[in-house]
This record gives structure tokens, sequence and C-alpha cells, in this order.
């Protein structure tokens, strides 16, 4: 399985994104799975990052530490 770096929401959003049409399902199938708003999906996939996400990351690339996210097989 290949990995994915995550540098910022922009990353994530496009790999949830991607793995979700992958499974074959719609945002609102996701919503509904997951106990969240399609709404929260929606910005999700477009990388619309929480300011909390995005210190994080900044927190991790000051101290050299790369993040990377995997899909399960």
């Amino acid at each position: 399985m290949p990995e994915t770096r995550v540098t910022n929401a922009r990353d994530l959003g496009a790999l949830i994104r991607s793995t979700r049409k992958e499974q074959g399902f719609t945002q609102a199938e996701l919503a509904e799975g997951s106990g969240v708003g399609i709404t929260f999906v929606s910005k999700l996939e477009r990388g619309k990052g929480s300011s909390e996400f995005d210190k994080v990351t900044q927190v991790a690339r000051m101290l050299g530490i790369d993040l990377f996210a995997r899909t399960r097989g």
C-alpha cells in the first residue's frame, strides 16, 4: 500500500476523496457511516482545515516530523 505524505489539510482531503471514490461511497454514505454531516465531509475533501489541524502540521514540520497516511488493505 502506498503512503501519502500529509503536510496540510488539503493533502488529507485529497486522500479521503480519492479513497472514498475508490471504495464506491458517495459523500452522503460516508457522512452517515462516519456519524458526521455531509457538509463536514465536503469541507474535509476540499481541504478546509481546522486551525487546530493546521497547527499540528506546522509543529510537526518545524520538528522535522513527516506525517504519512496509508489506507488499510
